[in-house]
Parts: C-alpha cells; structure tokens; sequence
C-alpha cells in the first residue's frame, strides 16, 4: 500500500517562499489560488476536489439563516459537502489520518487529532485535543513531551510553537508501526507573524525559518518511514496598505443594521435588522433579512472605499462560490484592504467579547486578536495594527507546491484528482 504525508502550510505563498528560500525537502512550483483563499475553503476543497460551491465551506464561518447566528471554526466534518478524494482508497484497504485539520471531527477516517478545548461553565477553558482512538492525543503529547497549548495556537501568543508541537507529534507518530497510510496534517505557525507584521518584516522571515525546520522534521521522518511527502500553501499573504473597511458601520449609518444596547454596550439585532455583513479577511457574506432592500445595501457597499465587488447571486455563479452560504451579496477587498466587523465608533459601544479572544462569539474573523490590548487580560481593538491580509485570489497570490510524487497540478482541484490517481495507480 502506498503511504504519502500531507502537510498544508499557512500562508505559505510561493513568492514569498522563494524570496526567504525554499525548503531543502523538494523543488517548489506555483499553484494557483483558490478563490476564497482562505484556511477552511482551501482545506474543504483539498480533500474533496470541489469548488466552494459544490462543498459549501465559502469561508472561515457563514451566517446560520435558520438559527440567526454567525458561525465561526466550527469543527464538524458534516460542514464539508462531498465525497473525500481518499474515500476509494480506503475502500481498497488503504488508512486515512487527519491531524489538526479543521473541520475534521466525525470525518471518515481511521484517525483524528483536533484541538477541542472544554469551555467550563465558569468561563474558563480545559486545555485539550480530540482524538480518535482516545488514546491517540495523549500517546503523541507523552511522546512530544509537552501538551498542545491553545495560546499557540491563536491569540497575542500565538506563534510558530504551535506547528513545533504539530510537526514533532506527527513526525512520532510516523515511526509508529500502525500509522496509517495516508496522513494529512496542518502547519498553522507561519500565518500569525504574516498578519501582524506583513511579508516584508523580518520576523515574519524568522517565522518561515522555524516552520522550515519543521517540514526538515517531517519530511526526514517521512523519509525515514517509506512517505512520500507533499506540502502545500493555502494562501498568500499579501501586505495591507489601505487598513480596514467597516460594512457594518455602513450599514447601521444607513438604517439597514439594527443593534441592542445593554449597559451602553451594543450587540446585533438579527431579527430586526435589514442585513448584516459576516466579514472574513478580503471577503464578506452580507445577508437581507428583508429583500427589498437589496438595492439600497448593494449602493451602501458599492460606494464605500476599499470594496472592490459586490457579486450578487448570479455573479457569484460565476466565480464558483454560488451557495446558501454566501449570502445575498458576497463582497471582495481592494488589493491592500480587508474588512473589519466592528459596528460601532464609541469604544464603550464594543460588546463584551470585543476585547478578549472569543473566535465563536464574534460575528466575523477578528486579526486584532493576536495583539494585546491595554492590559495583558484584554486583545486590542486597533486595526491599524494589521499588516497582512488574504483572501484575494490575484495573479501574484500563487501558493508553493512541493511534492516527491510526479504531479501535474495547477489549481487545487486539480491536485486532489492528482493525489487520488496517484493513491490508487
């Protein structure tokens, strides 16, 4: 049974890559981007070989229109639509694990290992991963000597640490007698630096030196085992040089975004409001409560500075990304831009989980939650703070490819039809 190593890189673009130095495991090609490029989108359409249309994960999280209620990094498996490309392989025999994939739990596959922390009824947090079997998690922590640390993993402290743990667990577990054929994991250190400092400051090239030794790490293990390895980017990341762009703001302006004030502080109103833009990086979801608005919030965002489209349903046919998920309008950044989820001005208006990193009560993803804020218990609220930024699918945004397999890809769904023909020839 052949046995291959996956391993997708965060932010890992390919000119960036080359202007650091690529890594020694393998000669590096270009691939183009998926559209959205973001961590979600591309790792739903790695392992299913469909467009975000077809697989429905548009984005990091989406607007649930039944329950009223963004949803961000929600991790059930039933949120990617369509059969995974190693489903065939499996049939014939071959084992499949995922390892600190998003997305991932209840996947069909013989292992997993997730971060899945315990949110205790007090408001603190039990530090743990999924892992199926039960004993996978604990096995690999004994064997890395130290657990998986959440802070590492996202927030002011989040840093390459997080992938040192991944690459050292998944290059133990590659030593094992029983791991599986296939194995794809996630590398998620390098993006953190990318989006505080952009691509140009040096510590986002100290961040792309510690995440080449881990594929050195991995790829030597993988070596050593009988893998053979593929590594890919899902994104690039790409300066911001006009900040950020608040649709909310817009739209509460307008009359069109309803909000509840509650000890001055404001919350959305999704049962009142007209519409509503769930903002990820580059791209945004806007949802119409009452559809005959729609003309007046798509004038509202076309004439704001820094939005470059605003794709109704038809255009979004178009651009692969036509699903319940994108919402009645779907928005893209200027190059240089990226779109921020505050609604409000005063900072005593800012909701309670503003200041604190709190990925699933934000409606929209929140970069301001890798800086500290004016005290080391809170996160900043400055999003001039930001200096990288994604989501974009430009000509220059093309992620690194490197393989030891023989691939003819050019698109990501391209290289999961080449990853499963290779399994099974």
């Amino acid at each position: 049974m052949k046995k291959l190593l996956v391993i997708q890189v965060a932010g890992l673009g390919y000119d960036f890559m080359l202007k650091q130095g690529a890594p020694s495991c393998g000669t590096p090609s270009a691939l183009k981007p998926l559209f959205p490029a973001l961590t979600c989108t591309a790792q739903a359409t790695l392992r299913t070989g469909h467009a975000p249309a077809q697989h429905g994960m548009i984005a990091n999280g989406f607007f649930d229109t039944t329950l009223r209620k963004p949803l961000f990094w929600e991790q059930s498996s039933a949120l990617i639509e369509g059969q995974r490309f190693w489903e065939p392989f499996r049939a014939r025999g071959g084992t499949v694990a995922l390892l600190f994939l998003q997305q991932s739990l209840g996947e069909s596959a013989d292992a997993l290992v997730s971060p899945a922390p315990i949110h205790t009824h007090g408001g603190g947090m039990i530090m743990s991963c999924y892992s199926k079997p039960d004993n996978l998690y604990p096995r690999l922590q004994k064997s890395v000597g130290r657990p998986f640390k959440l802070q590492h993993y996202w927030g002011p402290l989040a840093s390459v640490k997080s992938s040192r743990f991944i690459a050292e667990a998944v290059a133990s577990y590659l030593r094992e007698p029983d791991a599986p054929d296939l194995v794809m994991t996630y590398l998620p250190g390098l993006d953190y630096d990318l989006q505080r400092f952009g691509p140009d400051h040096p510590r986002s090239a100290a961040a792309f030196q510690a995440v080449k030794h881990d594929l050195s790490l991995l790829s030597t293990a993988a070596m050593a085992n009988g893998y053979d390895i593929v590594i890919v980017g899902d994104y690039a990341i790409t300066p911001v040089t006009d900040g950020a762009i608040f649709l909310n703001r817009a739209l509460r302006d307008a009359g069109l975004f309803a909000t509840r004030q509650i000890k001055r502080m404001s919350y959305p109103d999704y049962y009142t409001s007209k519409a509503f833009a769930v903002v990820d990086h580059q791209v945004a979801m806007v949802h119409l409560f009452d559809t005959s608005a729609l003309a007046q919030v798509k004038a509202v965002l076309t004439a704001l500075p820094g939005v470059a489209q605003v794709l109704d349903v038809s255009a979004q046919q178009v651009m692969g990304i036509a699903h319940p998920r994108a919402g009645d309008l779907f928005l893209v950044a200027k190059k240089g831009a990226w779109f921020a989820y505050p609604w409000w001005t005063d900072k005593h208006e800012a909701p309670d989980y503003a200041t604190h990193v709190d990925i699933h009560s934000k409606p929209g993803y929140d970069p301001c939650e890798l800086f500290f804020g004016r005290t080391p218990f809170q996160v900043s609220m400055d999003t001039s703070k930001i200096k990288g930024t994604h989501g974009r699918a430009d000509a220059h945004c093309d992620v690194a490819l490197i393989s030891s397999i023989p691939l003819q890809a050019n698109t990501f769904l391209e290289l999961t039809s080449n990853l499963q023909e290779w399994l099974l020839s």
